[in-house]
């Protein structure tokens, strides 16, 4: 792995610079409690349009006629299963894609965009937001995202930077013919028109690349999501029985206010711990899953 991209699951130091940054970014991605007019229904029909669309966009990144594609909507509800099990049927042996998660210096950067820049190849970043926080960072993607015929990228400094895996000097200005990937828990519209500082930035890449909001803001929309995910077999296989599934939804449902995430990550948890099929088990998951 190139220096600059530590492994997945990095945290920045609590009150740091970049964890300053992300918890102002925070607030835009919560869920909000508002009235709606619309019925389940037609939040389900929305909701699957909306990962409709977004398998057809995955497959045309994977052909590169999406040359940059950014993916919005909240943590746990299957924005990142939805482009890694596209990526995974087409390219099994990971040869030609590769998924970033965690903290990404901008030497890392250029780096991963040197080794991604033929056509074919497609690299991921999932939840990897810190690489919106560096001016040098957002520049480079800038640049790979340009609907230009030709991106030619850029990192000029004194020193020379070196590919670890091959031990190949990496040129410091290079055309770019991959396909980028951006899968983020923020809602860059909302930021754009809220004026944040990022907002400049952000307009300038959703304007080169192909953008989609999966259009859940709502703690409704998130319930419905929930339902439609489980209905479709999240839970099958898991050695529950039919009535343990609907304990299993009857309990995020009563207890969706207290929960301390609404996401598929909670419903498995949930499944867990009524699989064990032992009369307390509801106590159990209102101790471990709900907030005090």
């Amino acid at each position: 792995m190139p220096r600059g991209v530590p492994k997945a699951g990095y945290r920045a130091p609590r009150g740091s610079r970049v964890a300053t940054k992300a918890q102002d970014l925070y607030a835009v991605a919560k869920p909000k409690v508002v009235e709606s007019t619309e019925t389940d229904a037609q939040i389900s029909a929305r909701l699957t349009e909306r990962f409709d669309i977004l398998a057809d966009l995955a497959d045309a990144a994977i052909s590169g006629e999406a040359r940059a594609l950014i993916v919005s909507g909240p943590a746990g509800l299957g924005k990142s299963f939805t482009i890694e099990k596209t990526l995974e049927k087409w390219d099994p042996n990971g040869s030609d894609h590769t998924v970033v998660k965690g903290y990404v210096r901008a030497t890392g950067l250029f780096k991963l965009l040197w080794q991604h820049k033929d056509a074919g190849k497609v690299l991921v970043f999932d939840d990897a937001d810190t690489i919106f926080f560096d001016d040098t960072s957002l520049n480079l993607l800038k640049a790979v995202c340009d609907t230009t015929d030709k991106r030619i990228v850029s990192y000029l400094s004194e020193g020379k930077l070196v590919d670890e895996d091959t031990a190949m000097v990496i040129d410091n200005r290079f055309e770019f013919n991959g396909t980028i990937i951006f899968i983020t828990n923020y809602d860059f519209d909302a930021m754009i028109e809220k004026g944040h500082k990022l907002a400049p930035h952000l307009q300038a890449l959703v304007s080169r690349a192909h953008y989609i909001d999966l259009a859940m803001k709502t703690s409704r929309d998130y319930m419905v999501r929930i339902r439609q995910v489980i209905d479709a077999g999240l839970l099958k296989g898991r050695g529950l029985t039919v009535d343990q599934e609907k304990d299993v939804v009857d309990f995020i449902v009563k207890n969706q206010a207290k929960l301390r995430e609404l996401s598929l990550r909670i419903a498995l948890k949930v499944a867990v711990i009524r699989k064990s099929d032992k009369k307390n088990w509801e106590a159990t998951a209102r101790v471990t899953c709900c907030k005090n």
